[in-house]
């Protein structure tokens, strides 16, 4: 597998990059398959900074088309649906009628809105559709990029979690500017990037997430291609920032990139760190207490624990709520996941629990309705 190598700044385009990290042999899909371990791909996650924007980017890329072999994204817990439900109030702010959605999914989103606007038409542009019941929106398959050709006009582009998965930020904000008429509104949700990073969390960089785009830089884009922000909002525990944006004329006097050199290497550097002791302890506690040990998400979460060096010796499976998931395997492991029924019954058994700002939910799902003698390991 060839990777496509990022040698400038996704931001300024500065040749200035220094690296920070690198994880070994990474899998390079973060979903469950049947297909025998043998066939996965793995590849080096190194991480690069821009010494004078301070942006941290993923130095390799994964072609699309591995990147993204099969849907895996999926709408499971209170979570998502409360966040896509306060997006949906977010767009029906604007109150457009004919929405082309980007990266849509399952449809979950489209489904919301037209609860609010019946009228409204809704098309999706994504490379694996996958539509859940009741979903009546248009399905379109593909990508958006500069060879995108509309068959209908369109009063707002709407993306929910997509941005972050842009390789080249900064020209996936000059299409959408230049896309359709200058009415066209662009309303999208983006997750609060520095804020997950801050807190930890697991899923804020991988092979999907190859740029920090934390707010300063999505808001420097924006005004360099002319969008001017009409509506911001931080929604949740700062899980997310909804946007709504219009075309404006362009200013001559653009802002600079923000520069945050030493203020993301610091906090890379300690998210590392955290992560490496976290090992050490989780790994301890796995050898000295009792009780059969469980790992809890079919996903980015577990590898990347596995990644860090977690010792799968002592692990009964993997755990996961999504039910598409259970019987298969995850990418890039020898792991099956089951559902978390089977700590029914069990006797004070132990879950390595760290699913981003999931955790609390399932924590509290598993101990109200499946376990309450269970002991959480993170």
């Amino acid at each position: 597998m060839d990777t496509i190598e990022r040698t400038r700044s996704v931001i300024d385009q500065s040749i200035e990059l220094e690296t920070l990290h690198t994880l070994k042999n990474f899998p390079v899909f973060m979903g469950c398959v049947d297909h025998p371990r043998q066939q996965d791909l793995v590849a080096d996650q190194t991480w690069d900074i821009c010494r004078s924007t301070g942006v941290i980017q993923l130095k390799c890329l994964i072609p699309l088309d591995v990147l993204y072999q099969e849907q895996h994204c999926s709408v499971v817990g209170d979570l998502w649906f409360q966040h896509h439900r306060a997006f949906a109030a977010f767009v029906n702010a604007a109150a457009p009628q004919a929405v082309l959605e980007l990266g849509g999914a399952h449809g979950t989103l489209s489904k919301l809105y037209c609860e609010l606007q019946p009228a409204a038409s809704w098309t999706i542009l994504e490379p694996n559709p996958a539509p859940a019941e009741d979903v009546t929106a248009r399905y379109i398959a593909g990508f958006f990029d500069s060879n995108f050709r509309a068959d209908r006009d369109y009063d707002a582009v709407v993306h929910s979690h997509v941005f972050e998965h842009m390789y080249e930020p900064d020209e996936f904000v000059r299409t959408l500017a230049h896309f359709g008429s200058g009415c066209v509104r662009h309303i999208f949700a983006v997750p609060n990037i520095k804020s997950w990073f801050q807190r930890k969390y697991t899923n804020a960089l991988n092979f999907e997430h190859t740029v920090f785009i934390t707010e300063e830089y999505i808001d420097y884009l924006l005004a360099k291609h002319g969008l001017a922000i009409e509506r911001k909002y931080h929604y949740g525990d700062e899980h997310s920032i909804f946007y709504d944006v219009v075309r404006k004329p362009l200013s001559n006097r653009t802002a600079p990139p923000p520069q945050l050199y030493a203020h993301h290497k610091s906090m890379f550097l300690d998210y590392i760190r955290y992560h490496e002791q976290l090992i050490q302890s989780l790994n301890q506690q796995m050898h000295t207490g009792a009780g059969d040990v469980y790992l809890f998400g079919a996903h980015v979460f577990s590898q990347y624990l596995l990644a860090f060096g977690l010792d799968t010796s002592g692990i009964v499976c993997i755990l996961d709520n999504n039910p598409l998931k259970h019987n298969h395997r995850l990418y890039g492991t020898e792991m099956m996941v089951r559902s978390p029924e089977v700590l029914r019954g069990l006797v004070s058994p132990r879950v390595i629990l760290k699913a981003g700002s999931h955790t609390e939910e399932i924590r509290r799902g598993i101990l109200s309705t499946i376990n309450s003698t269970t002991q959480f390991l993170e």
